[in-house]
């Protein structure tokens, strides 16, 4: 009977130690915040540049595609532009596939 008083006092005393509401939720709060400021607001930040990026593409632009391809718009559609990447070589390429937009004349020097 001895061991079996000694595992119910030390379950009281557990009992006793618990913090409560919102103490154990604290850690959970802190990870959320640092999951926030490390990998969801940078996103989102990329994500809005990119949309701004896509939405000032116009004719003349010279662009690399998310496919490494580097070209010269030649038409702007409403989803979808053409690229010109050699004389008279002209591909289709949703506008969300343009990586970047690279300075004037980098086709020349490449």
């Amino acid at each position: 009977m001895e061991l079996l008083d000694f595992f119910i006092a030390s379950a009281h005393a557990q009992d006793a130690a618990q913090p409560g509401g919102l103490m154990s939720f604290l850690p959970l709060i802190i990870i959320f915040v640092i999951f926030y400021f490390l990998l969801i607001r940078p996103q989102m930040k990329r994500a809005k540049e990119h949309k701004k990026l896509v939405s000032e593409l116009g004719n003349g632009d010279e662009v690399v595609t998310n496919g490494g391809l580097l070209g010269r718009i030649t038409h702007v559609g409403e989803s979808f532009v053409t690229v010109e990447l050699a004389d008279n070589v002209q591909i289709k390429v949703q506008k969300h596939a343009v990586a970047s937009v690279m300075p004037k004349g980098t086709i020349k020097s490449a």
